[in-house]
């Protein structure tokens, strides 16, 4: 899978468990939230634009910052 970074505007755990909560069920992804960065890091078989798609149901401005790199 390739590991895609996203920015979503969330400012509390509330808004975390948006995220959570949508991609969960989506299925088919292994994500990471970092929420004092406002980044989540999403390893998927789903397209770019269906995550981002997905990420934007919270009612969060979100937007795409690129794959990165598996370390």
């Amino acid at each position: 899978f390739q590991k895609h970074e996203f920015f979503v505007d969330m400012t509390c755990e509330g808004c975390s468990k948006s995220v959570t909560s949508v991609l969960h069920k989506l299925g088919g992804v292994n994500f990471d939230i970092d929420l004092p960065n406002k980044k989540v890091y999403i390893d998927s078989e789903h397209n770019v634009e269906t995550l981002l798609e997905t990420l934007k149901k919270t009612g969060k401005n979100a937007s795409y910052l690129g794959e990165k790199s598996a370390q």
